[in-house]
């Protein structure tokens, strides 16, 4: 028998989740598909458990850089155990029954969408119609195709979010931020830790002062970190161990091997083509309304536009609005990037390569952050911290800038914010900001610019 709805939530990780929620708050009729668990890739083996496991030795390094104050020791088995209830031992039903409370129908098995006109979606024998359907399915670990990696431990963000142990020793194939934030976590547990990057510098996706900034910080705990190193095949050498070997002839020899190389997007097993949909192999491609095609809406990892929690959730925003009857388009000009690394790594708007890609002409200025403000050196004994910025001299606005220094997470949305609603420069510069803080490095910043 089919079962009607005014919408079909597929996948409830972040995005899902804020679609059915607003949805359900405003009357309509909502049914919601998950394979796994109520909250997603993010509630159970990225975001939430990485960050848990980053904060204690997070605390125990502040604690060693400030006056007066003797340093804690780390306890694994009390880390370990407030990360699986961060996790909620991997257990839903909470969340179930507070959908269900709300009025959603809540279906637990994998989706297949099998028509449209209505759209229809079978999932655990029952047949879900609705003229609007949202996938947000996410996405997977994509593993290198590395001959013999079948043949060692391997991990991805799932295993080493999830450890029950922490390892001797780990070789870390990549060089973005679950190999940056999980190799520095396991480094600072006692593990040897050596990264293999083939890119020129860690983090690719940023400007090189910034990757080279997440090596030190990483180098200064003890990690390896090789950069331009590409990983060809991997093996169990005589003694056990996994073994990987490099281009150059040299071979890296770990208990485990952690790959970070990036992610899959979700749509496999969907029917969607059979739907006549277009799918590639970035995922569903989706308008500025986040419309895959006529009664077909998605977010998350799932539209390739970037694997963000923060941008899965302003999607699902931007689709419950248009659903609402709420005329809203998606935005990206000024999302934040951050690593939860000690210190933080933040990151918004273009990189000074890609504004020169689009024709822009800028105008780049650092402030290095102990040289210039107190606030350092009130928060640390041994302060570090840079801040960068990039502006178009044309506009005269920012549309780029960078930090690697305390809470940067935090203050990285000034700039966010600033390159978002185009704040002119003269603007920026007179800005009064609260002393003593990191905040304040904006105004420095920016006067260089204009000098």
């Amino acid at each position: 028998m089919e079962e009607r709805f005014d919408t079909v939530v597929i996948g409830m990780g972040p995005g899902g989740e804020t679609v059915a929620s607003r949805l359900a708050a405003a009357g309509r009729r909502v049914a919601v598909v998950e394979r796994e668990l109520i909250g997603g890739e993010c509630g159970y083996y990225a975001c939430i458990p990485s960050k848990t496991l980053l904060r204690p030795p997070e605390v125990r390094s502040e604690a060693a850089g400030s006056a007066g104050v003797a340093e804690p020791g780390l306890d694994w088995p009390g880390i370990r155990n407030y990360r699986d209830t961060l996790v909620r031992h991997f257990d839903d039903s909470r969340q179930v029954a507070g959908y269900e409370e709300q009025g959603v129908t809540v279906v637990k098995g994998a989706a297949r969408v099998t028509g449209r006109g209505p759209w229809r979606v079978e999932a655990a024998g029952r047949t879900l119609a609705a003229p609007d359907i949202v996938v947000a399915t996410g996405s997977s670990p994509a593993l290198p195709p590395l001959p013999g990696l079948d043949a060692v431990e391997t991990w991805t963000n799932r295993e080493a979010t999830t450890l029950e142990r922490v390892p001797a020793s780990v070789a870390v194939i990549g060089g973005g931020a679950v190999a940056v934030e999980m190799g520095q976590f396991l480094a600072r547990m006692g593990a040897g830790v050596e990264l293999l990057e083939r890119g020129d510098h860690l983090l690719g996706r940023e400007e090189p002062e910034v990757g080279a900034e997440a090596a030190a910080a990483l180098e200064r705990d003890g990690a390896r970190v090789r950069t331009g190193t590409k990983v060809v095949k991997a093996f169990r050498d005589d003694a056990g161990l996994s073994a990987l070997e490099l281009d150059d002839g040299s071979r890296v020899e770990a208990e485990v091997v952690l790959a970070a190389t990036g992610r899959t997007p979700n749509t496999a097993g969907l029917g969607l083509e059979e739907q006549g949909v277009d799918v590639g192999r970035r995922g569903l491609e989706v308008d500025d309304r986040c419309r895959a095609a006529e009664g077909l809406w998605a977010v998350g990892d799932v539209t390739g536009v970037a694997a963000l929690t923060h941008v899965a959730k302003y999607q699902g925003r931007v689709v419950a609005d248009n659903l609402l009857g709420r005329d809203r388009r998606a935005d990206y000009t000024a999302v934040p990037r951050v690593l939860f690394t000690d210190p933080e790594t933040a990151a918004v708007g273009l990189t000074a390569r890609q504004a020169a890609e689009r024709g822009i002409a800028t105008a780049s200025a650092e402030v290095d952050l102990p040289t210039e403000l107190a606030r350092p050196w009130t928060y640390s004994t041994d302060p570090r911290g840079r801040l960068g910025v990039l502006a178009d001299t044309g506009r005269r606005v920012l549309i780029g800038a960078w930090a690697v220094a305390p809470m940067a997470g935090e203050w990285i949305h000034t700039a966010a914010l600033a390159v978002r609603a185009e704040v002119p420069l003269d603007v920026l510069a007179d800005g009064i900001a609260q002393f003593p803080t990191f905040n304040e490095a904006y105004v420095n910043a920016v006067e260089k610019l204009e000098g």
